[in-house]
């Protein structure tokens, strides 16, 4: 499990009230949501529950109807075009499929959110691509290569090292198992574990992998009936909302649950 917060625990992200309609659909009703600082939250919801909507409300690409996004005190709904440019520097996202640039290699990939903010000597982007492929795992033979020649595992390490490159505090996640294999996905929380103690990293997680649920999570939120219930893994799991009993309480659930109680094979130190 990753490190706790402080006992005193300092909000990072606040969302209250968020609506969000599509027209007569009303996906979000008074949703609010609050991830401290230090913490691996976690995120999820049945099939059309939002959760997607969720993350680019959250980035600042889908202004809400109703409600406010607060990224440590500053209002993202509220900012100029100008002004989200800036403050996106202050959070690393990765989405599902990984979303690399097919027509650039791994280092170029990485390197170009500091293309977009700093104007650095080649040499210095290069180095600093080449560390941020080796934190996340990759090794020095993969920076010259382009997305079609690496695996799935691969590419979503890639994803996360260009997430990482300007330092962001906080790191949002867009399914970061889906597609790998069980092997490969623990290893990805492994690395999701290491780099959140490593960096001091808060961590939102969107996911459907009861897995990585148990194995990396400090607290849960629940998207149903349009809005949001949150708490920690036991919290959650003592609800009697017909959705989350069946989640966490079906098969699939309890034998996530006996997994977690088994120490990881490869935990950091």
């Amino acid at each position: 499990m990753p490190e706790r917060p402080n006992a005193q625990p300092v909000p990072i992200v606040v969302a209250r009230g968020i609506v969000n309609r599509f027209g007569a659909q009303t996906v979000h009703d008074g949703l609010d949501l609050t991830v401290y600082r230090g913490e691996i939250f976690g995120v999820i919801g049945g099939s059309g529950s939002g959760k997607s909507v969720l993350l680019r409300t959250l980035l600042g690409l889908q202004i809400p109807n109703a409600g406010t996004v607060s990224i440590d005190g500053q209002d993202i709904t509220r900012l100029t075009e100008s002004e989200l440019r800036v403050a996106k520097r202050s959070y690393g996202v990765t989405f599902q499929p990984g979303a690399l640039f097919s027509s650039l290699t791994v280092a170029e990939n990485v390197q170009f959110p500091l293309v977009e903010y700093a104007k650095l000597p080649q040499p210095v982007l290069d180095g600093l691509a080449l560390l941020k492929i080796r934190l996340v795992g990759l090794s020095d033979e993969a920076a010259p290569k382009y997305p079609a020649e690496l695996s799935g595992g691969m590419i979503k390490r890639a994803a996360l090292a260009r997430a990482l490159v300007l330092d962001p505090p906080l790191l949002m996640l867009d399914e970061p198992t889906s597609g790998l294999d069980p092997i490969g996905a623990a290893e990805f929380d492994d690395l999701i574990l290491y780099l959140q103690r490593t960096l001091k990293l808060t961590v939102i997680m969107i996911t459907h992998d009861l897995d990585s649920i148990y194995r990396t999570c400090n607290r849960v939120g629940v998207l149903v009936d349009r809005r949001m219930l949150s708490g920690s893994l036991d919290e959650i799991q003592a609800s009697d909302h017909p959705w989350i009993r069946a989640y966490f309480h079906g098969i699939r659930g309890r034998a996530a649950a006996a997994g977690a109680r088994t120490p990881p094979l490869n935990e950091h130190s």
